[in-house]
């Protein structure tokens, strides 16, 4: 199944120590994750399937024991199953891509459509199809290009992270949380919090890299690759999706550089492209470099790094600019600051006659230096007020189109609505601004209930037997990072 040989990395000549035993023990996080954590099965459910024979327990065993072991054999394990649960995982209102093959419709003849397709993956003869080309609005008011594939090409590249998962979980270091099993968002902000509240956590670096999905290097990228992967053809496929090029406007255009967003590998591929680029040379950095404490949380090309020191800060901002340089990539101008944070920033700046500390903002939070009842210091986060609005006039806007609707159909969309927020933004801190979101909610729906037509009244006291009976009220759902931190460690 795997061929042995030295590490032929061209970035890190030197090979750094890895435990065979589980992963590797990061300074921001004290210490390795919960026993489990990565070497479990893969979890059933909408991420695997339901009831799913794994298969990959002797690829897993292999990563984690031999760190330069290169997988020549891994085809085999795309199986019948392993695509119907790749199926199964994908949302069925997702929107189709070009050929308008929709979840339900490919359901119909579902066996015969997934043998077919296992076919031509094995045989070689399965070709991918151009992404269709959208736009979302970002907060700072740009355009976001996302690349919708093909259900087929989903179902394939679904299957492939699976199994391309079970080795790189064994690599990907304790500080790399974007889209991967059993991480999320809020475990990067416990970490970051955690980590700022218990280090001597100075100065912070607030960064993040300039359009790095669509400047991501694939010559780069297949290096990488190859350190881990000998499987031609898993390679060819990766190959594939990555030149299937976009349409846009009916018109196809070849895209040579980057990963589209929107695709299921293209996750999986940035962070093993941030794995070599940043992770691994960031953990040699802080071993070899820093004089002082260092703490580093990363979710996908977006991360925040603290400080003891102010030379250390400054050495490696300047040396990480260098570093990307040589893989094409560079830190947005704009989106990258180095600030005055932590334990002591404001008691320190107010000596010195300044401001309180600035604030910086982090996977949809404003990070804020504040202070307990009782004067302890405590990283407040607060909702991104910028995103807060952006939100509120798309509810706004939703409202509108579906005034005429009965108010029960408009009561549990607006549910759903507010639970999603609850279960993303209702942090211990925060309930300011939940509530406020909520309140703003509660309002819009009145005054569209109200406009349905010109004879119709909407008095406060009706309106809050509505409200009562369909909005969720405000409360914070999730416990002090320290606590969940905690319990993953």
């Amino acid at each position: 199944m795997n061929e042995r040989g030295k590490s032929d990395n061209p970035i890190l000549p030197t090979k750094l120590s890895n435990k065979t035993g589980g992963p590797v023990a990061e300074v921001v996080e004290g210490r390795g994750l919960a026993k489990g954590n990565t070497t479990n099965l893969t979890r059933p459910g909408r991420s695997a399937g339901q009831g799913v024979s794994n298969g990959l327990d002797r690829v897993r065993e292999v990563a984690r024991k031999d760190k330069d072991a290169k997988f020549t054999a891994l085809l085999h394990h795309i199986d019948l199953d392993r695509l119907k649960a790749a199926y199964l995982a994908i949302n069925p209102k997702a929107a189709p891509g070009i050929d308008k093959v929709t979840w339900h419709s490919y359901e119909e003849n579902l066996r015969q459509n997934l043998e077919d397709l296992l076919q031509r993956v094995h045989s070689g003869a399965y070709r991918a199809s151009p992404s269709r080309r959208v736009y979302i609005p970002k907060p700072d008011g740009r355009q976001r290009p996302l690349g919708i594939a093909t259900l087929e090409d989903k179902i394939v590249q679904r299957a492939v992270v699976e199994v391309l998962n079970a080795i790189y979980e064994e690599d990907f270091l304790g500080f790399s949380y974007g889209f991967r099993p059993g991480r999320s968002p809020h475990h990067a902000l416990d970490a970051l919090s955690v980590g700022i509240e218990r280090k001597k956590v100075n100065w912070v670096l607030d960064a993040d890299i300039s359009d790095f999905f669509s400047t991501l290097d694939r010559t780069w990228l297949r290096r990488f690759l190859e350190h881990r992967i000998a499987d031609k053809r898993i390679l060819r496929l990766i190959d594939k999706w990555l030149a299937a090029g976009v349409i846009e406007d009916g018109k196809w255009s070849e895209t040579t550089e980057g990963s589209a967003q929107g695709a299921s590998v293209s996750p999986l591929l940035a962070n093993v492209y941030l794995h070599y680029v940043f992770d691994r040379w960031v953990r040699q950095w802080r071993q070899r470099r820093a004089r002082g404490d260092m703490i580093v949380s990363r979710f996908a090309d977006d991360f925040v790094v603290g400080f003891q020191n102010l030379g250390d800060a400054r050495q490696f901002l300047s040396d990480l600019r260098e570093r990307f340089a040589k893989f094409n990539l560079e830190l947005h101008p704009d989106k990258t600051r180095l600030i005055e944070f932590g334990r002591f920033a404001a008691q320190n700046r107010k000596e010195r006659g300044l401001k309180k500390p600035e604030t910086f903002d982090f996977l949809g939070f404003t990070h804020i230096c504040g202070k307990t009842r009782d004067g302890r210091f405590w990283l407040r986060r607060v909702t991104i007020a910028k995103r807060m609005r952006t939100k509120l006039k798309q509810v706004k806007t939703e409202l509108r189109r579906r005034r005429h609707r009965s108010i029960p159909e408009q009561g549990q969309w607006l549910a759903s609505v507010l639970r999603g927020h609850l279960n993303y933004y209702a942090v211990p801190g925060n309930i300011d601004a939940v509530s406020a979101f909520r309140d703003q909610v509660r309002r819009l729906w009145r005054e569209t209930l109200r406009r349905r037509s010109q004879r119709s009244r909407m008095p406060w006291e009706r309106f809050s037997r509505i409200d009562e009976r369909w909005l969720p009220p405000a409360r914070i759902v999730h416990p002090h990072p320290s606590l969940r931190f905690a319990a993953r460690t």
